[in-house]
């Protein structure tokens, strides 16, 4: 079409008040009762189509672990293998397709998910992955939202970046989808994460398959729902719950691979790492490698800081979806001369801290996510309470009879290198090391040393020397620095989410740098005129 087409400039997806009486709590609260009590079977999606293999897990609620949500179809050697020729087909029509037509699929998907899908989205991540209605709803709905119309305006913003021309000649950038499929490998935490790691890559032409946690499988598979009812060909997204190792080995050996979209564990993302490194002799290309793993997140609180600010910043820093957030504080550094301040606070707003049931929407905090996890933080807590070198001076309490919950805890310790300040715990629970007031610059070197992880951190502080050091002293140790604020919550469009060292490759999820991985550019010159003699004006000797 001879058209110049202009997305719609992108606005953050408000973020519902489910206040009492309000018409989005109701409807809610009915889709809440409707789906625990609805037993559903999720079959793969491969080319468009549901496909069932008999080899059934389970999806079930963490607050009630003996309640089944769903039983969900898990992939073998057949349905990968027929995921990828399902994609390579797609490919040859979805990688041409004009760049606006894919960008109403994914646009039209955000209207569907923030209007018709909202309760529901917003139903199977509370009852799958424990979340409460809050967390629920800034992840699930407005994040991924954000991400789909976001991503859909940073495309166009790519396209749009251009060569200089000079006399008789134009020059043109042509980013290319990449060859073969892109692996999708996405985690439980956060919807939102599910639903764009294959996405993203695909609303710049690629194809995906999509590997989701088995956690998450129940509000993942909605999310396939909405991308097929927004008009999605058959095969761009292949879903595939299953083993990962399994899947992982079949796809990591096709000469299609192009690319791997990772949020998890540093350890499993160095094994896919290894495992494609290995296997380049086998690839038509080089894959792209982008990942976001672990983090050890930090909060340095200088003596300026107010003391009730810090307070907030650190429990719904700290606990908030139970602190199984990669952004989630989980080390603070907090002056000792402001300590006894600072604990009162905390203590204060903890005493208001309810755990328990998602359908219950008083509790602040929820779930754990399963067992595996459950006794992981288990065993920190134990450690800390069996040690001379720290003591918990909240919670620590751990009950699994019905659902896994932690309570969430704070360890105090007297040595800065113990093992809850260095080791991720991805749970409720945060260590606290006081410093000598006048010890701040030390602390801060402290701080940067500490850690193998570099994605997020922040600095609390009033007196703006203190600010800039921090900046100065901790440039490396987060991609994602807070000042005067708590560690999580990145917004899509505001704060490109990211971290280095072995917490990422820190390529920027929601923004341009991250769609940029997913595009092989061309460059064509044209030439209007072309020479018709090989001779330059240098060989006329006098």
């Amino acid at each position: 079409m001879n058209s110049n087409y202009k997305i719609p400039v992108p606005k953050n997806e408000p973020i519902k008040t489910y206040a009492p009486g309000s018409p989005e709590k109701i409807e809610l609260k009915n889709k809440l009762e409707e789906m625990y009590n609805k037993k559903i079977e999720i079959p793969l999606i491969i080319n468009g189509e549901e496909v069932r293999t008999g080899n059934m897990g389970k999806s079930i609620c963490p607050h009630d672990h003996k309640h089944v949500l769903a039983e969900f179809h898990q992939a073998g050697e057949k349905e990968i293998k027929d995921a990828i020729e399902a994609s390579q087909k797609a490919w040859m029509m979805w990688s041409i397709m004009p760049w606006e037509e894919r960008a109403a699929i994914f646009l039209r998907a955000a209207e569907l998910l923030a209007g018709p899908y909202r309760a529901e989205m917003n139903a199977a991540t509370m009852l799958c992955q424990s979340k409460n209605v809050y967390q629920s709803e800034i992840d699930s709905v407005a994040e991924l939202v954000d991400f789909l119309r976001y991503n859909v305006y940073f495309m166009q913003e790519i396209y749009q970046n251009q060569p200089n021309n000079s006399d008789g000649v134009w020059n043109r950038l042509e980013y290319r989808p990449l060859e073969g499929f892109v692996y999708a490998i996405t985690p439980f935490n956060f919807t939102s994460i599910g639903g764009n790691l294959p996405t993203a890559p695909a609303i710049m032409g690629n194809v995906s398959l999509w590997k989701p946690s088995r956690t998450a499988v129940y509000s993942n598979y909605v999310f396939m729902k909405i991308l097929h009812e927004a008009g999605l060909p058959k095969g761009v997204v292949n879903f595939i719950p299953g083993p990962s190792s399994k899947i992982s080995d079949i796809v990591l050996e096709n000469p299609n691979f192009a690319g791997i979209h990772f949020t998890g564990s540093t350890e499993v993302f160095n094994m896919l790492w290894k495992r494609s490194a290995e296997n380049m002799p086998k690839y038509k290309s080089y894959p792209r490698i982008v990942g976001e793993t672990g983090g050890k997140d930090f909060l340095v609180v200088h003596k300026s800081a107010n003391p009730r600010e810090v307070a907030t910043a650190i429990v719904r820093g700290a606990f908030e979806y139970q602190g199984q957030k990669c952004s989630a504080n989980s080390r603070a550094y907090l002056p000792r001369g402001k300590w006894n301040e600072i604990w009162k606070e905390i203590q204060e707003e903890m005493s208001r801290v309810k755990m328990g049931d998602v359908m219950d929407f008083t509790n602040f905090i929820n779930a754990v996510i399963d067992k595996v996890s459950f006794d992981k933080i288990s065993n920190y807590i134990e450690y800390a309470k069996n040690s001379k070198d720290a003591d918990i001076v909240w919670g620590g309490k751990c009950d699994d009879s019905k659902g896994y919950f932690v309570e969430p805890t704070i360890i105090l310790t007297t040595d800065p290198h113990f093992k809850t300040m260095e080791e991720e715990i991805f749970g409720p629970v945060i260590t606290f090391y006081l410093y000598e007031d006048d010890k701040y610059s030390e602390v801060l070197e402290l701080c940067n040393s500490t850690s193998q992880y570099a994605l997020t951190g922040g600095i609390f502080a009033t007196e703006r020397e203190a600010v800039i050091q921090a900046e100065h002293v901790l440039r490396n140790a987060a991609g994602n620095f807070y000042i005067n604020d708590k560690t999580t919550g990145a917004v899509v469009g505001h704060q490109p989410f990211g971290g280095a060292r072995v917490s990422g490759t820190n390529d920027k999820a929601g923004s341009v740098f991250n769609l940029l991985r997913w595009t092989s550019i061309r460059t064509t010159k044209e030439c209007f005129l072309p020479a018709k003699d090989f001779v330059y004006p240098f060989m006329d000797e006098e």
